[in-house]
């Protein structure tokens, strides 16, 4: 059993972190939005929710169980920019033995845009959309607290006359302490590529390695969440060049960033009041979100997050407000209903 679990541990991190990117620097970049709006006020990325959130699977698979049997989630949001994206989710439970599918899609589209050409003539409007299709499965590695699960997805993209294709993977570990309540989970996601190009020129998908933890406290019906995002990326932060000093002689520095700052930008702290009700609360901080987007001298409340959940019989309604800045927030809305 041990060496069983040493062996998962060792696929699931010695994925070459040299193929670490950020933003701008890869294709398929929508299979990093946020999933749904329990996600959202949670700061971003929640790995560790093993519950009737059917939706859950799509960030981490090895959450995958049998509360979701027979549930359907559907969720929309308002994007930055006018973008509207969802993301569809159903698992089936076809015995205890077997244990639970998930299968789930994640659509965005972009809208409709003006073209012209390189003399300013109009050529008239064109759109974009991508879509991923994913199938996901979960197992207990024997009789022990870990469970194994994976999401393979297919991917489709078409921007404006160009269109791309691909595949990609989604392995999770999760380890539950059902004692003290306490859950841990390891995700490598986006494990993957482009099939096909956009005009010839391949181009990486964006990999990336997470580890979260959450616990619901004992005498409180609070559960917290940590969760350390984008490990494959280091360091993540750069200095803005928006935040150069200068001195009383004119002596420009730039913005430094020490070890503790480049950790904290990897850092989601989140909680939610009432886990287990028909009613709870959730808010969340995107300690990244906010570093990034906030303005010197002027309080924004950028990389803030909160949301909340109802269930009326056999649904469930979701909805979250996250800050990004002054001018942009988005809002996010679900509905989940029990089918059985």
């Amino acid at each position: 059993m041990l060496k069983t679990l040493i062996t998962l541990f060792c696929l699931l991190t010695s994925i070459p972190l040299a193929i670490a990117q950020v933003g701008g620097e890869t294709t398929y970049r929508f299979l990093n939005l946020i999933s749904s709006p329990r996600q959202a006020a949670l700061g971003g990325k929640v790995l560790t929710n093993v519950d009737y959130d059917v939706t859950q699977a799509l960030f981490n698979p090895a959450t995958i169980n049998v509360e979701m049997d027979n549930q359907v989630a559907v969720n929309y949001t308002s994007y930055l920019g006018g973008i509207g994206y969802g993301t569809a989710s159903y698992a089936y439970t076809v015995d205890r033995h077997t244990q639970t599918f998930h299968g789930g899609i994640t659509y965005v589209n972009y809208g409709s845009f003006d073209g012209y050409d390189e003399t300013g003539n109009s050529t008239g409007s064109f759109s974009g959309n991508e879509t991923a299709l994913s199938i996901g499965y979960a197992l207990q590695i024997g009789y022990s607290d870990f469970y194994f699960g994976a999401n393979v997805k297919f991917i489709s993209s078409k921007l404006e006359q160009y269109t791309s294709i691909g595949a990609a993977a989604d392995l999770g570990l999760l380890y539950i302490n059902e004692d003290i309540d306490f859950n841990a989970a390891l995700v490598v996601r986006n494990l993957g590529s482009q099939i096909t190009t956009y005009a010839g020129l391949h181009e990486p998908i964006p990999f990336e390695v997470a580890i979260g933890m959450s616990q619901l406290m004992e005498n409180v019906p609070i559960r917290w969440h940590v969760t350390f995002e984008n490990l494959q990326d280091w360091p993540i932060a750069r200095p803005n060049p928006t935040r150069v000093t200068s001195d009383l002689e004119g002596n420009q520095t730039n913005e430094k960033i020490g070890f503790l700052g480049q950790v904290i930008r990897h850092t989601i702290v989140a909680a939610e009041i009432f886990p287990e009700r028909g009613f709870n609360i959730r808010i969340g901080y995107n300690f990244r979100r906010g570093e990034e987007l906030r303005i010197i001298d002027q309080r924004n409340f950028s990389g803030l997050s909160a949301g909340i959940s109802i269930k009326m019989n056999k649904m469930r309604f979701s909805y979250t407000h996250a800050k990004y800045t002054n001018a942009a927030n988005s809002n996010f809305f679900g509905l989940q209903i029990d089918l059985r």
